[in-house]
């Protein structure tokens, strides 16, 4: 019921921001907005001025004269606005047996369409903006008051580069670093295009390391590249009747030690585990406020059976930002994450990444709305940004049937100079919406297979 309720949450507060994007901008424009729907298909029940608060679906010569109607339709995985004289998401055609009118989709300009089309993009790209602003202005940032490396896996990346485990960073480029978080910047922002010189102390005695820019990874993962001192991995979840259930391991825990080994990264507990299977393995955890010694064997697979992430046990402070400052970090985080939402893309699309580790339906997002709600507001908004940046980077691709794919046409017929056939258009998001639903089916058949 969880998983439900927050996805209903979430789905509805991202959908109602971006098509009231396209009802704001549509009535703005002068145009006529005859529906307002969260949902796709059968309408359940809905309001408008004419009729009222009524079920089911409104008759077929129903005439709302320009008031719109608000519904709620049966599939809830995202909605729609039906602007008049607009081929979208409802398929009616019926305005084109009639001359245009001046309200309609189709008699305004090139600008007015534009911004009726992207609007609802602009709206969850201002969404993402808001939260990170509120983020950065009323919490901050945290910092990592650290520059030490936690773990260096051997033949890892840093470890063919010369860096090793409790190394200092001192400085980038002969730049002083004092906190991760500056570390990172110049590893990832500052020196773009750059190679590094990285000077570190080492057992009291200074060393430089030469890191060509070839080497640093498109974007920063803890288990990829560098790890900071403090981090330990964070058991997510625990798959039924698996090893970890058996040995009493529980969501939340926290690994500091296993088989007499200090922690440090997730990657680094994968390959203790993954290399010592069948064999008894002790456990020191962090329950709570309570350390706890188990003792788990990993399966023939070498595997324990949990999904792990990581959380940060050293000294954090928050730098706080003024009103202005916390915008141009929010749009600092917007650019790194959608940085990172290309790059996975990449990797995908080269096959260095599993199709259903990168992406995810209304299963997973189900279940990472609930995950992040159990964490606390500030998670679940967090993931709401996240959420709300990605459909609009979705929406804006030039496909049939989303935004893009619209803007993509009214760009043809503007430089044209006459508009394309309505049974054309009508073909194109029909092929799009096919299309969009065989991916949409295959996604969440991928989530399914994930439970």
């Amino acid at each position: 019921m969880d998983y439900i309720i927050y996805f209903a949450i979430t789905i509805g507060i991202l959908v109602f921001v971006h098509e009231f994007g396209h009802f704001a901008a549509a009535k703005l424009s002068g145009m006529r907005v005859d529906v307002f729907a969260i949902g796709f298909g059968k309408r359940l029940f809905g309001w408008n001025k004419k009729k009222g608060f009524s079920f089911g679906e409104l008759p077929k010569d129903f005439d709302g004269e320009g008031k719109t109607d608000y519904r709620l339709s049966l599939l809830p995985l995202g909605g729609y606005v039906k602007i008049a004289g607009m081929v979208d998401e409802s398929f009616d055609t019926e305005f084109a047996k009639k001359e245009p009118q001046p309200y309609e989709f189709r008699s305004k300009g090139f600008w007015p369409k534009v911004f009726v089309i992207t609007a609802g993009v602009l709206m969850n790209l201002l969404l993402a903006v808001f939260i990170f602003w509120g983020a950065n202005f009323f919490k901050g940032k945290p910092v990592t008051e650290t520059t030490t490396i936690g773990y260096v896996g051997e033949n890892s990346v840093a470890d063919s580069l010369g860096f090793k485990t409790d190394d200092k960073i001192l400085a980038v480029n002969l730049k002083k670093v004092e906190n991760w978080e500056q570390l990172r910047s110049e590893f990832y922002v500052n020196t773009l295009g750059e190679d590094l010189n990285v000077t570190v102390i080492r057992d009291g005695v200074n060393a430089e390391i030469f890191v060509p820019r070839a080497k640093i990874p498109d974007f920063e993962t803890s288990g990829e590249f560098l790890v900071p001192e403090g981090v330990k991995p964070r058991v997510m979840d625990v798959l039924k009747d698996s090893p970890a259930e058996s040995a009493g391991i529980a969501a939340g825990d926290i690994f500091l030690e296993i088989n007499h080994t200090p922690l440090s990264s997730s990657k680094q507990l994968i390959n203790i585990i993954s290399g010592n299977a069948g064999s008894e393995l002790p456990l020191v955890v962090q329950r709570g406020e309570d350390t706890l010694m188990l003792a788990v064997v990993p399966g023939s697979d070498g595997m324990i059976g949990i999904s792990i992430g990581e959380v940060y046990t050293g000294k954090t402070n928050f730098q706080t930002f003024d009103f202005f400052e916390a915008f141009y970090y929010a749009g600092i985080d917007i650019a790194n994450i959608t940085n990172l939402t290309f790059s996975v893309a990449k990797k995908v699309f080269v096959g260095e990444v599993e199709f259903k580790k990168a992406f995810g339906g209304p299963v997973k997002i189900a279940q990472l709305a609930a995950k992040s709600a159990d964490v606390g507001i500030d998670s679940f908004l967090f993931f709401l940004a996240i959420l709300s940046l990605s459909l609009a980077i979705i929406n804006i691709m030039p496909f049939p049937v989303l935004d893009g794919g619209h803007l993509v046409i009214i760009i043809i017929e503007t430089i044209a100079r006459r508009e394309i056939p309505v049974k054309v258009k009508v073909a194109i998001q029909n092929t799009g919406f096919v299309l969009l639903l065989l991916l949409m089916a295959f996604i969440i058949y991928n989530d399914i297979l994930s439970l």
